[in-house]
């Protein structure tokens, strides 16, 4: 028999042995083994399945330490922490929590209490958990290859200070976020050094501050998200390699709101977004070899205002409808494409019907510009005067980026 079959009957025998051993511990408010969650996990060992029967548990910060356990509740299982600090704190690795309600986390100006606080933890899920009542909600750092699924969070703050974000990642890496329910906390999701990460339809909702914000994470994937009404929208800093597909921006208005904000963003794909409703659907500063395809922009303030610094963008394939500008310019050079767009204040024809206009489009208008120095020329918004304003403009650009045109301006909105 060879080496290679020795080892794998050790294997085999192994896994047979750990599985014969491993057991189930239930625990009850009344008539069970245990009561107490904190003694079953102190009692478990690893491979052990600790089922928590429906009741409230008046219980805080129990702690699991390098054992992988298994733990699930009930309809009905409610860990109240009574704000008296976390709710679990975990360092493990192949930890599974799932089917509680975890309420009243303690809220303090100096500590980050969670209702989950996973540290140096490993190969974990954390499922159908509903976090009410949150400080901060889930709080991962330093860890890999986790799960954070179907869960709800809400918190009650009222100020930025006295709440904090619902799922909150810190140096970690290769952690799934999909089909979660997040609403007024400070952040929906934050994430801070996290990369290769799966952020997948999620609902991000009335938000205090963002309903996402990322910064110094790289290669990271959001997909089919919803973040609506939130403080200022969406804040993506200082990342690289980001793909942003099928989400929704909508209704994230205020004097500082935007949908989404790219500040020191390069080498993204931010494709076939719905942003609606927003104060600035985009807002673009210091951002780089950025494709923007197959967005639609409706009903914004501004759709996407660039600030400076951004070189080597393309955007192709967008709708603009109905927005009060379309794109806004902070100076007059400009070294990004924009191409076949569909434009819905575009007033030009197509004689040789082929679908794109015979005229050129120029989408960044002088009464942008003049707004962007002088906050109070909105009033001047639909006059006549900035109609001739405008077409001066056109016709012989000073002011806007003479080069900025799409050539190719479509003429019927794209349908995906």
């Amino acid at each position: 028999m060879t080496t290679l079959n020795h080892f794998l009957i050790l294997l085999l025998a192994l896994f047979f042995c750990h599985s014969v051993n491993a057991k189930t511990l239930n625990i009850c408010v009344t008539g069970c083994s245990y009561n107490s969650i904190q003694k079953a996990v102190d009692e478990a060992e690893s491979g052990d399945t600790l089922i928590i029967k429906k009741g409230v548990y008046k219980e805080f910060d129990i702690t699991i330490y390098k054992k992988s356990l298994y733990i699930s509740g009930e309809k009905g299982t409610i860990i109240d922490v009574d704000n008296k600090g976390y709710g679990f704190r975990v360092e493990a690795t192949d930890i599974t929590l799932k089917n509680i309600t975890i309420k009243n986390i303690l809220m303090s100006y100096t500590k980050e209490y969670a209702a989950l606080f996973l540290f140096k933890s490993y190969d974990f899920v954390l499922e159908n958990i509903k976090i009410e009542g949150a400080f901060f909600g889930i709080l991962i750092q330093k860890s890999k290859d986790g799960k954070i699924l179907n869960n709800i969070i809400s918190g009650e703050g009222t100020t930025e200070a006295n709440t904090g974000n619902a799922i909150h990642l810190w140096h970690s890496e290769r952690i799934v976020i999909q089909n979660n329910k997040v609403q007024k906390m400070r952040d929906g999701i934050y994430i801070e050094f996290g990369n290769f990460c799966i952020i997948n339809n999620n609902v991000s909702k009335n938000n205090l501050r963002y309903g996402l914000h990322f910064m110094f994470s790289n290669d990271n994937v959001y997909t089919n998200n919803m973040f609506n009404n939130n403080g200022a929208g969406v804040a993506v800093m200082f990342s690289k390699k980001i793909k942003m597909i099928n989400n929704t921006f909508k209704k994230n208005w205020g004097p500082t709101s935007y949908g989404l904000l790219l500040k020191e963003i390069n080498d993204a794909e931010i494709k076939n977004n719905l942003f609606e409703d927003n104060t600035i659907g985009i807002n673009v500063d210091g951002t780089n070899r950025i494709n923007y395809t197959e967005n639609t922009f409706y009903n914004n303030g501004y759709a996407v205002k660039v600030l400076g610094a951004c070189y080597t963008n393309i955007f192709t394939h967008n709708n603009f409808l109905h927005n009060t500008f379309d794109l806004s310019y902070s100076g007059a050079l400009n070294s990004n494409k924009f191409e076949e767009n569909y434009w819905s204040s575009y007033v030009g024809y197509d004689l040789d019907k082929n679908g794109i206009g015979d005229v050129p489009y120029r989408p960044v208008k002088l009464y942008s510009y003049l707004v962007n120095r002088t906050p109070e020329a909105i009033v001047l918004l639909r006059s006549l005067f900035i109609d001739i304003v405008d077409f001066s403009e056109k016709v012989s650009p000073v002011f806007t980026p003479e080069n900025l045109v799409d050539n190719k301006p479509l003429m019927k909105k794209i349908e995906w």
